[in-house]
């Protein structure tokens, strides 16, 4: 094992599959001459050349475009978007080509593509760049929806997303491409739809997926002090959707808090509270509790920040609450 940058493991994943077949191409803004907004795709221009690497105007409806129809022609494209939040631009090509191509033309046409970018908030970028997508991809039947949180998960998707033969929305973060972290000198791909316990425990089942991870095994190093055994679940995928990993932790912890960012109307951790109590509740000690971002747009101040996006305090409290445990 060794440590690398987060956005050098997604550079690896590309540059693995690019070498591996002559199909797969990356398009998107900056990602040539510049290097990539955020240099996920440095250097790749020199070895590539520009018929694999192609910088594109801003134009996201434009080149999502080319992008599906080069997948629906045998290409497999990977379309990076400078962030998701450009990508209601797309969504058109996104919702009403790329995830019905297959059960429109009958399974006469697959669409392998893989779009991907940062997602959520990345601090004071006001309300119309700090906002996270995952529920609303994940409502699209005919897409699979990835949010990763770490290095060693970040590689080993993307490899199988740009194998796999459906079109992928894939999420990263603009505050994580510096993180560093584990991940092998040799190949290896992570299977689609399967969550992975971060952290063991036996007290409670906390859930989360993306930067929010850092919040759930922060509360969980908090927890822990005061005796609480916290067991931190990544989903990794969410679409498809890992409950069954959910459903056998909170059969051996009977409390379940999800931790996300996303606006709490219909969010993802909607979803998992419903699955969860329907397959469940026999199980369920403690009403199933989410912590989310505020029902609100975010706004610029810091301070407003602060209030809008999930923390450990909260989650800490939140669990102490499941656990019966506020006096502690």
């Amino acid at each position: 094992m060794r440590t690398i940058p987060f956005r050098q493991a997604l550079r690896e994943a590309m540059e693995e599959e690019m070498r591996r077949d002559d199909r797969v191409f990356l398009m998107g803004e900056e990602v040539a001459q510049y290097n990539g907004a955020y240099k996920v795709s440095q250097g790749m221009l020199d070895e590539f050349g520009p018929r694999r690497i192609i910088d594109t105007p801003i134009a996201e409806l434009g080149f999502a475009a080319i992008g599906v129809g080069a997948a629906m022609n045998g290409a497999r494209p990977i379309i990076e978007f400078m962030t998701w939040n450009f990508a209601v631009l797309p969504l058109d090509q996104i919702l009403n080509h790329a995830a019905k191509t297959l059960s429109m033309s009958g399974g006469h046409f697959t669409c392998p593509i893989v779009f991907r970018g940062p997602n959520g908030s990345a601090g004071q970028l006001g309300a119309q760049h700090s906002q996270a997508f995952e529920n609303l991809y994940a409502n699209m039947p005919g897409l699979k929806v990835i949010s990763v949180s770490n290095p060693y998960d970040a590689k080993g998707l993307l490899k199988a997303a740009i194998r796999d033969e459906n079109p992928i929305v894939f999420m990263e973060s603009e505050v994580m491409y510096g993180d560093v972290g584990e991940v092998p000198e040799e190949e290896y791909i992570i299977p689609i739809g399967k969550a992975d316990i971060k952290r063991a425990g036996t007290d409670v089942t906390l859930v989360s997926y993306n930067k929010t991870m850092k919040v759930a095994l922060g509360a969980a190093d908090e927890l822990s002090k005061e005796g609480i055994s916290a067991e931190v679940i990544d989903l990794r995928t969410i679409r498809p959707l890992d409950w069954h990993t959910i459903l056998n932790s909170v059969k051996r912890t009977n409390r379940l808090v999800i931790v996300e960012e996303q606006w709490p109307f219909g969010s993802v951790g909607s979803e998992i509270a419903y699955r969860i109590q329907k397959e469940g509740f026999d199980y369920l000690d403690a009403p199933i509790r989410r912590i989310a971002s505020a029902d609100a747009n975010m706004h610029y101040a810091p301070n407003l920040v602060a209030a809008y996006l999930p923390n450990i305090e909260q989650t800490v409290k939140t669990v102490k609450e499941v656990m019966y445990a506020t006096g502690r």
